[in-house]
């Protein structure tokens, strides 16, 4: 809700916002990760000043007006609904509740639907003041001079300050019926009712595993949950599902942060790995000479979509592949050819050619990418968030090219070798998936379990 524009501030209606955002001539919205929100607008250059203003506006002085969060909360249970039915959707956020059981990035990225009554002005009041602090925030812009922006930034924000800590007693009473009310710390939503509502679509989900008791913190707050470090466990999950066109297999191990040193030749091995879909089409520069196309999805017909992934974030991340198969396929087979290309990596050097051509496509996919304006916008506020300076594209190329056969075998045994933690196994299927340990251990990928 915090991520919807065109609501009423203190400074302006809603007709009134509506009005001057489409008065720009481009584009603003907002979205939300699991680490950031982002609130952006790409205008012409003469409405910098007001898309300041306005941004500022929405951020800092919104009004949350009654009649808006109503029209808000059925959007959000619209779009709760349509993301629990997409496994696309669904298998990630699975992903990461089972490889983050009960801390940070384990908890749900999507309101569970039975608790969006409980979000209320008051909620999102004290929400904003005591997470929307000036050394939080920053504001990147790109396509107009420095000094303007500093100005702007200056005028609508310079007299931001931290707010003092705030007790829990501060925060929403939520009344739960005319006679009883109860206080509901808004960082723990998610754990107020015994079962997520992001599997509720997945009756046959294993409940007892997706308790939120595991997800509890003795200090709520500001400073210690500002702080808290993602603290990966892994485990495996199966969701038992009949009748699908396509069932699913996710395979993920912790990853290095995006600070760490390891993450460019981490990002070759998802580079090298590649995939997609059976029916893509193109030249190299869409993946066809990747491996999970040339080792796999041109040799199993029944795989529909073989890919290779990474979410990286601050402090860790994970890296890993996915298949989506034909319900006649073995999952033990399918877990073996994910399994299979991962200990390629461990057991055999990467040739020369091969490592140029990922590297290449690396390169050019950053440089393409940075083509966009508002993906560059984005990418500098998200570097000074984590780096507090500017990554440039030529230093990253440079790093890039840098990596060796042998940082990506020592990377690989790093991140799934015999020392490393274990998997997160995922499986969306009639058929479990309690037979990953032995098809691990048979080809050498992962712990001993």
């Amino acid at each position: 809700m915090l991520t919807k524009l065109r609501q009423g501030t203190q400074n302006r209606s809603s007709a009134l916002m509506s009005t001057e955002i489409d008065s720009l001539g481009g584009q603003m919205f907002a979205s939300s990760s699991r680490e950031t929100i982002m609130y952006q607008s790409s205008h012409f250059h003469h409405g910098t000043p007001l898309a300041v203003s306005i941004l500022a506006d929405t951020i800092l002085n919104p009004l949350f007006l009654a009649e808006e969060l109503e029209t808000q909360r059925e959007a959000a249970r619209y779009e709760v609904r349509e993301l629990n039915s997409k496994p696309e959707t669904m298998l990630p956020e699975a992903l990461h509740f089972m490889a983050y059981q009960g801390n940070t990035l384990g908890n749900p990225a999507l309101c569970p639907d039975e608790r969006i009554d409980l979000i209320d002005g008051d909620m999102l009041r004290a929400w904003t003041r005591e997470w929307f602090r000036p050394e939080r925030i920053v504001i990147a812009g790109a396509g107009m001079p420095h000094e303007e922006l500093v100005e702007l930034a200056e005028k609508h924000f310079g007299h931001l300050k931290s707010p003092a800590a705030l007790s829990p007693s501060l925060y929403s009473t939520i009344a739960s019926n005319a006679s009883q009310s109860r206080v509901v710390l808004p960082q723990f939503l998610q754990n107020a009712h015994p079962r997520p509502s992001l599997y509720k679509s997945l009756a046959t989900a294993a409940s007892s595993i997706l308790s939120p008791s595991l997800s509890t913190y003795s200090d709520a707050s500001f400073e210690a949950l500002s702080s808290a470090k993602a603290h990966y466990s892994g485990g495996s999950l199966h969701v038992p599902a009949a009748g699908l066109d396509f069932e699913h297999a996710y395979v993920a191990f912790e990853g290095v942060s995006i600070r760490d040193a390891d993450i460019y030749p981490m990002a070759v091995i998802q580079m090298l790995l590649g995939g997609g879909g059976s029916f893509s089409s193109g030249g190299p520069g869409k993946g066809m000479y990747t491996r999970l196309y040339t080792h796999v999805l041109n040799h199993y017909h029944t795989i529909d979509h073989c890919a290779s992934f990474h979410h990286i974030y601050a402090d860790t991340s994970l890296l890993g592949l996915f298949a989506s198969f034909t319900p006649d396929e073995s999952m033990r087979k399918v877990l073996a050819i994910l399994a299979h290309q991962l200990s390629l990596l461990l057991y055999e050097k990467v040739p020369a050619v091969e490592l140029g051509r990922a590297k290449k496509q690396l390169q050019s996919s950053l440089a393409m990418s940075m083509e966009s304006r508002s993906v560059e916008v984005e990418d500098l506020g998200r570097q000074i968030l984590v780096h507090g300076r500017k990554v440039g594209a030529l230093e990253m190329a440079q790093k890039v090219d840098a990596v060796t056969a042998e940082d990506l075998q020592r990377v690989a045994h790093k991140l799934f070798g015999e020392n490393a933690k274990p998997p997160t196994v995922i499986g969306m299927a009639a058929q479990d998936i309690d037979i990953w340990p032995e098809v691990f251990k048979t080809y050498g990928v992962g712990p001993s379990i």
